[in-house]
């Protein structure tokens, strides 16, 4: 297996890479990723990877231009140095959110995406949590898309345990938060967001009874913190008991920390899909949860020709 599979990352998220190699209890292939001072993305790979099974462990995360590009450089250098198989793990896939036209004369950049990794050379994609499901088939190779959710619901079970209730802070996420509490056997609240008009603030009712009861937040990702810090506050005035939030990709960008510090909400609890930094890194409200398990167990069965299926739960 050695001999046969070859782990590299980028310089998105180290010390996931890191985690997923101690976890298949392989090293961490060397790499130069380097950029020059007018900003080009160096590349230069350390070690012979000739028919080698290659697997880039590379999320699309901020600042996501540098990280895709890295990513795409790192994938041509390999294809060039005639390695077998190249597999992108990319944890967060970046640009997701823009996987449709919302408006005339704007991109389906999720697409665009999509379409760069497979033209320099990917040919399979290990994804976890995609914003939209709908994602997979903009690629026309094989994508494995894992879920965070036995590392959450295993958090949820063991650490908040009693009188739970499952909250989708939007429409659009009900289907992801049904799931989870049928998982758990526990009740679905959903917050009904409606905008009077134009420029005004939104309002925020909840559909089912929370009063009493610990909500748990349910969304794939985490940006800003707006939605979220302001279904918390809906959630309280309800007559919850507690709220806590559970995010798969902590983007956590602009005001998002000052929002979740200030905010209702007693626990964020995010994956290590993306790494903290600055003051994210050291809120005292967030919790980090480990998917380098999850995604070694994935490497390890797509290498050996596996089923894989039994993760996507």
């Amino acid at each position: 297996m050695v001999n046969k599979i070859k782990l590299f990352a980028g310089n998105a998220n180290l010390p996931l890479a890191e985690e997923i190699c101690a976890n298949l209890k392989l090293p961490l292939s060397h790499a130069e990723v380097r950029t020059f001072s007018d900003g080009e993305i160096f590349v230069e790979i350390g070690e012979n990877v000739r028919g080698a099974d290659v697997f880039v462990i590379q999320p699309t995360c901020s600042p996501v231009n540098d990280h895709l590009m890295e990513l795409i450089i790192m994938v041509d250098a390999l294809r060039r140095a005639s390695a077998r198989r190249i597999t992108a793990v990319v944890p967060y896939y970046g640009y997701a959110r823009q996987d449709r036209k919302v408006a005339p004369r704007v991109p389906i950049t999720a697409k665009v995406v999509a379409e760069m990794m497979m033209v320099v050379g990917v040919r399979r994609v290990l994804a976890m949590d995609l914003h939209a499901g709908q994602i997979q088939g903009f690629f026309n190779i094989p994508v494995d898309h894992l879920y965070a959710a036995p590392v959450l619901m295993k958090y949820l079970q063991e650490e908040v345990k009693d009188d739970i209730i499952m909250v989708s802070p939007d429409a659009g996420g009900v289907e992801r938060t049904r799931a989870y509490a049928k998982r758990l056997d526990v009740d679905l609240a959903i917050i009904d967001k409606r905008r009077e008009r134009a420029n005004v603030a939104q309002a925020l009712n909840v559909i089912g009874d929370v009063s009493g009861k610990r909500a748990i937040l349910l969304d794939d990702m985490v940006d800003t913190a707006g939605t979220l810090c302001a279904a918390a506050d809906i959630l309280m005035k309800a007559d919850a008991k507690e709220v806590y939030a559970c995010c798969s990709h902590g983007v956590l960008s602009g005001p998002a920390i000052d929002r979740i510090n200030n905010s209702q909400i007693k626990k964020l609890v995010i994956t290590n899909s993306i790494p903290l930094r600055g003051a994210a890194a050291a809120c005292e409200k967030i919790e980090v949860l480990s998917v380098a398990g999850l995604l070694a167990e994935a490497i390890s069965r797509i290498h050996s020709e596996d089923s894989v299926s039994s993760l996507f739960v």
